[in-house]
């Protein structure tokens, strides 16, 4: 599977590890930033991987960043872009069948690693569901005022 990832210095470490264990699994993980630990601002990481994800629809994103709320602010601020910030394994769950979110968001200074991880395998794990849920995902579509923005 494709990721691109992307975080805040607050973000920083969990987005590492969090990468790592997508890339222990197998997957190709491209990491748009930021790689140090020098205060930065979120939303030009977020919306990077928002782009990158919108132009790309077999790709996941992840994004991380103190509390997970500002980045995936930034994510859905691109047409395509369907970024839910989770907090465990049955918010992630949801996220993905019953939204089809495509972006992943949590946050360092909220949950830890461990829970993060599991979430995170849970995005990767489950699927769409479709069914009723695909008319909600077409309206969120329908949201968008231009694709790519």
């Amino acid at each position: 599977m494709k990721w691109y990832a992307g975080s805040d210095h607050a973000g920083l470490a969990l987005k590492r590890h969090l990468v790592a264990a997508l890339r222990e699994l197998g997957d190709d993980v491209v990491d748009v930033g930021t790689t140090d630990e020098a205060s930065v601002d979120y939303p030009e990481y977020g919306a990077e991987v928002g782009r990158r994800v919108a132009a790309d629809p077999n790709a996941r994103g992840l994004v991380v960043c103190g509390t997970g709320i500002g980045i995936s602010i930034a994510a859905n601020k691109v047409a395509g872009a369907r970024c839910a910030l989770v907090h465990d394994s049955f918010t992630a769950e949801m996220a993905r069948t019953h939204n089809d979110a495509n972006i992943i968001a949590l946050g360092a200074r909220v949950i830890g690693a461990g829970v993060a991880e599991a979430a995170l395998s849970t995005f990767r794990r489950v699927a769409f569901e479709g069914g009723r849920h695909q008319r909600r995902v077409d309206q969120l579509g329908a949201l968008d005022t231009s694709k790519g923005s």
